[in-house]
């Protein structure tokens, strides 16, 4: 068992950041630490390709006369698996017989590059990226970053072993069946597996192509989550990508997660793990969750039809355009393909009625909670275990991931802690397709209750970063829209959720209008005799805000409320003609006094 690592640099995107502004590092003196850093680990076949200084020279030139401030990404080292194209750099999806020089990146490395990110290498995979174990390659098994005797877990293997070690600040996978999370957990790392289809998979060597996406490995869930956003650019030559939506759905303070019935976690080789589960869910009830016990069956069931179904010819289909006999492919890989001999055109339809029907059991289960936790993988295995059963142990290792893509949801997993042999154990929320950003919030705040260190180094997580879920608005609400009051619903019907009660900065009179009911309150900013108003922020998806507001009633109207921390929020405020007719009830400090005091008087009388 390897102890933990200290890298010569701490890899945080920001902490990188500050570093170059300050002038103590160089992202070329980076380098050249980061070189003599990795050779430490030869042992574990972390990496296909490693750039020389000679072909990464281009990408420190294009940094001259730059700055982090002018570049997100500046002087950041990250990984590629090698399955997806740097260019000029050879891709070899982990199989000796095939050698593609791309004569451009991938969509997505490009992205990053002209964010200023910095290539170090190709990273080892399960061959064609069929696999879990990160066994699977002529170039040898991938260790694990606490243990090289242990699976790293595939096929992104070399990716999170890179990210888990401190070589990078994070790496690009794939994930089909479980690529980008089986390693992460196995590794004490995060991996993100996006929406299907939100990141352009131009330049990816295919798999299984209808249900390839790039996955992000990354020290925190928030760095994850950056990565994410800096990527996701349409690419209109990319016939797989799809159109960008709002979540269906936020996770504010509080929230309802699915937990899969006892019998169905599948978790009796590592008695312990169960704890970890246990432990897991005590942490989310902490952050306001609610735990709801769910059926997983669909979801099984739907995971089942990945290797026993017709998605096998897909991979056939795949690895047959790049090898001219299936002589020259790993073993195990083969008689994974061979499945693929005996399904007909007549098992294709079948399995997408089944896939049908499955989605939506599924999505009904999905549809009663906000998000849902699984183990990423029951357990970890050596890789003398994992050759002595290649094809069993793998099957274990995708039981609550192979169907994520084949129900189209968004996942990230999270590291849950260690087990009795002191190899690492994770954990999968997931939720509907384009809850991405969402699940990565939850995910960073689950992250730093469970550890202090990212993976295998000694480094200490970043302080948690507050993550805002792209395509949403945040709206101050002062009367009925509150928490428990008549309108409320037309807030949490379109999604909103709460973010948070405050109040507004000591300037605004608060006047209860005339009519009612419902009794409406209106907000007017007064320089010189203001008070601080109680409101609340309710965060909610940018495409429904315009119907919410369509539906708000003059004088009231929609504009800028100064916060008590300063900040501005967009809000309810009314005109001042609204104030005609009304009672001043600034003294109460809210609308919730003022209807308890009106409550409390209509009762007397």
């Amino acid at each position: 068992m390897r102890k933990r690592v200290t890298p010569p640099v701490r890899l945080d995107i920001d902490h990188l950041q500050s570093l170059y502004r300050s002038g103590k590092l160089t992202p070329r003196q980076l380098l050249e630490q980061l070189d003599s850093y990795q050779c430490a680990f030869d042992d574990h076949n972390i990496w296909i390709h490693y750039l020389s200084p000679a072909e990464r020279e281009p990408f420190l030139q294009a940094l001259e006369g730059k700055s982090p401030d002018s570049l997100p990404l500046y002087g950041v080292p990250f990984a590629i698996k090698d399955n997806i194209h740097l260019k000029g750099i050879p891709t070899t999806v982990a199989n000796r017989h095939v050698r593609i020089i791309p004569e451009a990146s991938a969509f997505v490395v490009d992205l990053l590059l002209d964010a200023g990110a910095i290539p170090l290498g190709k990273t080892n995979l399960d061959q064609f990226a069929t696999g879990l174990n990160g066994t699977r390659s002529d170039f040898g098994p991938c260790g694990n970053a606490f243990d090289p005797a242990w699976i790293s877990g595939g096929s992104s293997a070399g990716s999170a072993v890179a990210v888990s070690l401190g070589l990078v600040s994070f790496a690009l996978g794939t994930d089909t069946a479980g690529s980008g999370r089986v390693p992460a957990a196995l590794n004490h790392v995060v991996g993100l597996k996006p929406t299907l289809g939100r990141l352009s998979v131009e330049g990816v060597v295919p798999a299984c192509q209808s249900l390839d996406c790039v996955s992000i490995f990354a020290r925190t869930a928030a760095q994850a989550d950056r990565i994410l956003n800096l990527t996701d650019r349409r690419n209109p030559s990319d016939p797989w990508q799809k159109c960008r939506q709002a979540p269906k759905r936020l996770i504010g303070q509080t929230f309802r997660f699915g937990v899969p019935a006892a019998e169905q976690l599948r978790l009796v080789e590592y008695p312990e793990a169960q704890a970890l589960f246990n432990a897991t869910v005590e942490h989310l009830k902490a952050l306001g969750g609610e735990a709801v016990t769910i059926d997983l069956a669909p979801f099984h069931e739907a995971a089942a039809l990945l290797y026993d179904g017709p998605w096998v010819n897909e991979r056939q289909l795949a690895v047959d355009a790049l090898v001219e006999s299936r002589g020259k492919v790993h073993p195990v890989v083969r008689e994974v393909l061979a499945v693929g001999d005996h399904l007909s055109a007549s098992d294709a339809f079948r399995a997408q009625y089944q896939l049908a029907a499955l989605k939506q059991a599924a999505d009904t289960i999905l549809a009663s909670v906000d998000t849902i936790l699984t183990p990423t993988c029951p357990a970890p295995y050596t890789i003398a275990g994992m050759t002595y059963d290649p094809v069993a142990l793998n099957a274990r290792l995708g039981v609550f991931t192979n169907f994520m893509n084949l129900l189209d949801y968004s996942a990230v997993s999270v590291p849950a802690g260690f087990l009795e042999n002191q190899m690492p154990w994770g954990v999968t929320l997931f939720g509907p397709a384009w809850s991405d950003s969402v699940m990565n919030a939850l995910a960073e705040k689950l992250h730093h209750r469970v550890t202090n260190q990212m993976g295998a180094t000694t480094d200490l997580l970043p302080t948690i970063s507050t993550l805002t879920p792209p395509l949403t608005l945040e709206i101050a609400v002062c009367g009925a829209h509150l928490d428990g009051y008549p309108l409320n619903h037309q807030l949490t019907e379109r999604g909103a959720v709460l973010v948070k009660s405050t109040h507004t900065a000591p300037r605004y009179r608060f006047h209860a209008l005339a009519g009612g009911p419902p009794y409406r309150p209106g907000l007017v900013r007064s320089e010189d005799t203001g008070t601080a108003i109680e409101v609340e922020v309710w965060r909610i998806p940018e495409d429904r805000f315009g119907t919410f507001v369509a539906g708000i009633p003059h004088p009231l109207g929609i504009g800028q409320l100064e916060l008590e921390d300063g900040t501005w929020c967009t809000g309810f405020i009314c005109e001042p003609c609204g104030i005609d007719g009304a009672t001043d009830i600034s003294n109460t400090g809210g609308w919730r006094r003022y209807m308890a005091d009106k409550a409390a008087t209509e009762t007397t009388a």
